[in-house]
């Protein structure tokens, strides 16, 4: 029997590669769509890049979508191609529409126009909550986005169920709720934190500057979360799905695990800097997995505890092996 194939876009990212693991734990034939520009980082998939097949095409240019498509012919299309920087979302707000909005249409039609039976998934985000109405949030809370970036992700995100309810075709949304892993860029706080952890415990930092300790975020792990990816596409039925852990920790609790991790005591080590400050820091942003545990079957494996563990011992590899230690 052939092998089921996948195309995935944004395959470089942390969920990406992530993903591309699990569809070849599967017996997937992966490929992965990718841009030609000089700034690509294949760091996160150079343990498998040689098992994984990389097309050149462009969330900007529906043509090379359809050529993609019509030379992989895959059965799964994982859309996790993104701007998905909200502060450059500020910075870049009609790249980021483009990229992160138009770009789902864009490969939604490609599939309509080559293979309409394709299974779609689209990356929703909690970022299109944004200033919450409930607490926490399910898959019916209304949509009050924030940011360029979550206005984008919430035109993806009704044009996947659009191109479901008009066409008749197999798209589902996931909206995930912050997830984090050692490929995490260092842009991102929790991976911040880690890394600076890392740094102070093999003395080669002194001080971690960080902004509200009281804020709250519900952080799981992205390994865990590519799981419901997949899940989803495999059911009869597409849908949308709240991915999450259903809990939240504050930054003051990320420090506490981060150190405490290395034997060293928080306090001692962190300033509190205005510049990393939000504006308005008092959205709650929850998610309630109730309908993913119940149709999916899926629930979390990886604690809190144990991710950000796993994030300072991954950076204490990482920073011995550079510093020679």
């Amino acid at each position: 029997m052939a092998k089921k194939r996948a195309l995935v876009t944004g395959i470089t990212g942390q969920d990406g590669s992530y993903l591309a693991e699990l569809l070849l734990a599967k017996d997937y034939e992966v490929f992965g769509l990718v841009r030609r520009t000089s700034t690509v980082n294949f760091e996160r998939i150079r343990h498998i890049q040689d098992q994984i097949t990389l097309i050149s095409g462009d969330m900007l240019d529906q043509t090379s979508m359809t050529r993609a498509l019509s030379d992989i012919r895959p059965q799964e299309v994982y859309n996790l191609a993104a701007q998905s920087f909200v502060q450059t979302s500020w910075t870049q707000p009609v790249f980021t529409g483009d990229v992160t909005g138009l770009g789902v249409t864009r490969l939604l039609d490609a599939i309509r126009a080559v293979d309409p039976t394709i299974r779609f998934y689209q990356a929703s985000s909690s970022e299109m909550f944004g200033k919450v109405q409930e607490v926490p949030q399910t898959e019916s809370t209304p949509l009050y986005p924030r940011s360029p970036y979550g206005v984008a992700k919430v035109y993806g995100h009704w044009i996947t169920i659009n191109y479901r309810e008009s066409y008749n075709m197999h798209c589902t949304s996931g909206i995930l709720f912050n997830h984090e892993s050692p490929r995490r860029g260092l842009e991102f706080v929790t991976r911040k934190v880690t890394h600076t952890v890392a740094q102070i415990k093999l003395g080669l930092a002194q001080e971690l500057r960080i902004g509200n300790l009281d804020a709250q975020r519900d952080w799981g792990f992205a390994g865990d979360y590519v799981q419901a990816m997949w899940l989803m596409l495999q059911q009869d039925t597409p849908d949308d799905f709240v991915i999450a852990t259903g809990t939240t920790q504050s930054v003051q609790r990320l420090l506490e695990v981060a150190f405490g991790h290395v034997d060293l005591d928080w306090n001692k080590y962190t300033v509190q800097d205005e510049r990393f400050m939000r504006p308005a820091e008092v959205d709650l942003l929850v998610g309630d997995p109730t309908k993913a545990g119940q149709k999916l079957g899926w629930k979390p494996a990886v604690t809190f505890e144990q991710l950000i563990q796993m994030m300072v011992e991954s950076d204490l590899k990482l920073l011995k092996a550079e510093h020679g230690k």
